[in-house]
């Protein structure tokens, strides 16, 4: 499906009504399941919240979907126009082969944008996501209202490098199944994994849903991370955002470190919360960032 608008298969009010979250459908528009032509590929995306209001756009991690996001619309949907969009790869988004770069990824959403006439938008991203937030800080400016990395870094050091040709090999062998355990185990605290298994068990559907090769392209484009020398060129409000258990791929150390060499930005590190710290602490982390956005 393609198109300069998209094409949607809207979910039927029912089902909307299923959910925990949902808001009365007078209060704002749902749309579901949306494909838009975009840098060569089809993306998937998904738009909520009130008609005119800002946009804010999240960006998802490697072997995440835009599911990953719906603690955050009841806070945000009476605020803000939301678009979540799936990563060149992830969940329903065409994965394409060989190795991927930031520049690719960033087209893919500036494409996004254009196709959908959205001039400006905040910024909200995670893992992966955070560091194309970054970049997309540095190098598309202009199209950014304010700028909210999580969980994330601005460039790879040789330990976290050394950790994902392990997984690609295991990926190669076993596919995507043999990665899954040991993702949700990496990605949330002991504490949460054994309270909340039914979180987990929705974690591992969209890690199982990963298309090997954007699994693949996107670790490639992961490992060459460096957005360090450009930080001081980064404009828009910034708020860096951690978990603060997170001890591996975005550790408060290191956002604070980011924060320092940003002009302006902050840091805030979301208690009772590992990598994924919009899931495993939607509160904490709702808090924090709609608080940053509506400022």
């Amino acid at each position: 499906m393609s198109g300069q608008a998209g094409t949607a298969r809207t979910d039927t009010l029912a089902a909307e009504k299923k959910r925990p979250w949902a808001l009365p459908a007078s209060t704002f528009n749902l749309v579901t399941h949306m494909q838009s032509t975009a840098n060569g590929i089809d993306i998937h995306y998904r738009i909520d919240g009130m008609d005119g209001a800002p946009w804010v756009t999240f960006i998802t991690g490697i072997a995440n979907d835009v599911t990953m996001w719906d603690g955050q619309i009841p806070a945000l949907a009476r605020h803000f126009r939301i678009l979540r969009y799936d990563l060149r790869g992830q969940g329903r988004t065409e994965a394409t082969p060989g190795d991927y770069s930031f520049p690719m990824l960033m087209n893919d959403l500036v494409g996004l944008w254009d196709n959908l006439r959205i001039e400006r938008s905040s910024l909200v991203g995670l893992g992966l996501g955070g560091a194309i937030a970054i970049g997309m800080g540095i190098h598309h400016a202009h199209r950014l209202d304010k700028l909210a990395p999580c969980c994330c870094r601005a460039v790879m050091t040789p330990d976290f490098a050394a950790i994902w040709p392990k997984f690609v090999a295991t990926v190669k062998q076993h596919g995507m199944e043999g990665m899954v355990e040991p993702t949700v185990q990496r990605w949330f605290t002991d504490d949460f994994k054994a309270k909340h298994p039914e979180v987990l068990d929705n974690v591992r559907r969209m890690i199982r849903g990963t298309n090997p090769l954007g699994y693949y392209g996107c670790i490639a484009a992961f490992l060459t991370l460096d957005f360090s020398a450009d930080l001081h060129t980064i404009a828009a409000p910034t708020l860096f955002v951690s978990g603060a258990d997170d001890h591996l791929g975005g550790p408060p150390a290191i956002m604070e470190g980011l924060a320092a060499a940003v002009p302006g930005a902050k840091h805030v590190s979301v208690p009772h919360a590992a990598h994924i710290a919009n899931i495993q602490n939607p509160d904490g982390f709702n808090d924090v960032v709609t608080g940053f956005l509506r400022e």
